[in-house]
């Protein structure tokens, strides 16, 4: 149900606006109609802190390893301490990480010539001998021996090169490439190198011991988020040298809390009803211990009913059951999923609508298997009684157990697809007229002409498909009254006079056309639960019949084909409920209902509960 809601106006006097909105907080009801950014420094606050805590996730202790002792959360003085000692090692990581990459690369550089000492070399320039060192090819060295005034030594090979010391630069005509002396020797860089290395481990070593503070900067991440929220807020409050007021939305049942809130606060309000043209209103869903199954579907979509939008999360969850089983396809499967639900249960020691919903879905699937006759798509099942008794003959797996043919089987579950699909996108109608008919709008008929349309074409989908006697006379006179009824009617509505709403319909004639059109191809979408359904089958069969050729030694790896083979197609048809199953509800379903899941998701302004837990 789709809690109504009520537009406040909450009043104090300038000098209270913090006691008002620290009281607003408190109570947590008000869903702001509209909010303003925040503080640039609160925010900056936040996006420094939550980085400083992505960069400590990497020392946080290994899953193998056993976990250090938990530390109670930081007084303000303490975290301020910790957190500056945390910037710190990471300023000192980089620095170290910079300075040995470049003492690496010095290494290397002059690792080649061999150790000696720029110091000495230095101190031969003081006295008049200036040495250079040069790299160069065969042919310039012959040059350069070849020059009487030249004076040089030549020296060992460096890479395949020639390498001299010479006095003063090359003679003219010498080409060659000048080695840029050290600051220092290569045996005191490589200890630099190791002084620097243990100087990283230490530091390495210090961050680890900080990131073991991680509930504390996860407190103090939320605590920023806070901030951030109240200073959204503060910014939000309009008002001048005497008063300040907000503006936002309160469920109507949450209306005397709020009202004694304010009395006590002594805070001046106003409430109204919302009006039509109010586009803002955020939707608040009261789900039932039932329809509270299908939240989390939702919260996946992210998809949320706009505030004047009809709850289906019943007939949702119903449907989302039913083509969840009948695309998985297989009990063998929904045992899987239901033990695997049971392990997760008793792991967590703890009820969720997670797990509640995959108790739904995997018994919904071993139903559809009993129903079909389908266990790992294995033939053999058919030979136990009990199993055999289960099945339904028209819609088996293996339809020549029963004395039927592959034929008639796929007829009656196609049929059972086209029929589901006419029955939910009727529902669908129903519940668009039902809605339109409490807000006295007309258009209610054009959703009526719809449902005369779902069911000609229903008949008309089961003619094509299996070939089933109809009356296509009656078929196209239902099509044609349905088109008539939606091109009259559907551009009614309250705020329109009979001749304004007739004249939108009859404007939109060539929409409706393309629409009837659709419908159609909306009734014919619904043949992939049976499609795919088959193909997961057939997938199934095809691993059994590798696995049945490998017999003898080969039968290990004939286990192993199955299992994989049955994993992956267990993954596959998950996918597959994503793909189709989802898609007929939010598109096919929905679009009849009128839903348009344009919803803005009740936020109101409030504590953090886990600042209050801590």
């Amino acid at each position: 149900m789709i809690e109504k809601m009520k537009k406040v106006y909450v009043v104090s006097s300038a000098q209270k606006k913090d006691e008002m909105l620290k009281g607003l907080r408190k109570l947590g009801l008000l869903h702001l109609s509209e909010k303003k950014g925040a503080d640039r420094a609160v925010t900056e606050k936040y996006i420094e802190l939550s980085q400083t805590i992505n960069l400590l996730a990497d020392y946080a202790p290994d899953k193998k390893e056993a976990k250090p002792e938990k530390k109670p959360l930081a007084g303000d003085e303490e975290f301020a301490e910790i957190y500056a000692a945390v910037k710190e090692g990471f300023e000192k990581k980089d620095f170290l990480t910079k300075e040995i990459n470049l003492t690496v690369s010095e290494i290397e550089r002059i690792a080649p010539w061999g150790d000696f000492s720029p110091s000495e070399i230095a101190e031969l320039k003081e006295d008049g001998v200036e040495l250079h060192f040069y790299r160069m090819g065969k042919a310039e060295l012959k040059m350069l021996s070849e020059n009487e005034e030249a004076r040089f030594i030549k020296l060992s090979s460096v890479e395949k090169s020639e390498t001299v010391a010479i006095i003063g630069s090359l003679p003219a005509g010498v080409s060659g490439t000048e080695l840029s002396l050290p600051s220092v020797s290569l045996s005191e860089l490589r200890a630099y190198l190791a002084e620097l290395k243990e100087q990283y481990e230490t530091n390495e070593y210090a961050l680890k011991e900080l990131a073991s503070n991680d509930a504390s900067f996860k407190y103090r991440l939320i605590k920023a988020e806070s901030e951030i929220e109240y200073s959204a807020v503060g910014a939000s409050t309009e008002g001048d040298d005497e008063l300040c007021w907000l503006c936002g939305y309160i469920p109507d049942e949450e209306m005397p809390s709020f009202r004694s809130a304010a009395s006590e606060n002594g805070w001046a309000y106003a409430e109204d009803d919302i009006q039509s043209d109010d586009e803002t209103v955020p939707t608040k869903v009261k789900y039932g211990k039932v329809s509270g199954l299908i939240k989390p579907v939702f919260d996946i979509l992210g998809i949320l009913p706009g505030y004047r939008e009809s709850d289906i999360s019943i007939w949702f969850l119903l449907f989302f059951a039913l083509f969840f089983a009948m695309i998985i396809g297989d009990g063998g499967y929904g045992l899987v999923i239901l033990i695997a639900t049971i392990l997760i249960r008793v792991k967590s020691k703890k009820s969720s609508n997670v797990t509640f919903l995959l108790f739904v879905l995997s018994i919904a699937t071993i139903v559809w298997g009993c129903v079909t006759g389908t266990w790992f798509a294995a033939k053999g099942a058919m030979n136990i009684p009990f199993l055999r008794m289960l099945v339904i003959p028209s819609f088996a797996t293996y339809p020549e157990v029963f004395n039927l043919t592959s034929a008639d089987s796929q007829n009656g579950i196609m049929k059972l697809s086209f029929s589901i699909g006419a029955i939910q996108m009727a529902i669908g109608s129903l519940i668009a007229i039902r809605k339109k008919i409490s807000e006295k709008n007309l258009s209610w008929i054009s959703d009526f002409g719809w449902l005369i349309a779902i069911i000609a074409m229903y008949m008309l989908a089961l003619q094509l498909v299996i070939g089933e006697a109809i009356s296509i006379p009656l078929v196209f006179a239902m099509v044609g009254a349905a088109f008539v009824i939606v091109l009259l009617f559907g551009g009614m509505s309250p705020e329109r006079t009979f001749a304004q709403g007739l004249k939108a319909g009859l404007a939109d004639a060539f929409t409706v056309f393309l629409n009837t059109v659709s419908c159609f191809g909306n009734i014919m979408s619904y043949i992939r639960l049976f499609a795919v359904g088959m193909a997961g089958v057939a997938i199934s069969q095809s691993f059994n019949d590798i696995a049945a050729g490998m017999g003898g030694p080969l039968i290990i790896f004939g286990a192993v084909v199955v299992i994989i083979g049955h994993v992956l197609n267990l993954v596959m048809c998950f996918l597959s409920v994503v793909v189709h199953g989802v898609r007929l509800n939010v598109l096919e379903f929905s679009g009849q209902a009128g839903m348009e899941w344009a919803g803005i998701a009740y936020e109101p302004f409030k504590e953090d509960e886990k600042l209050n837990n801590n």
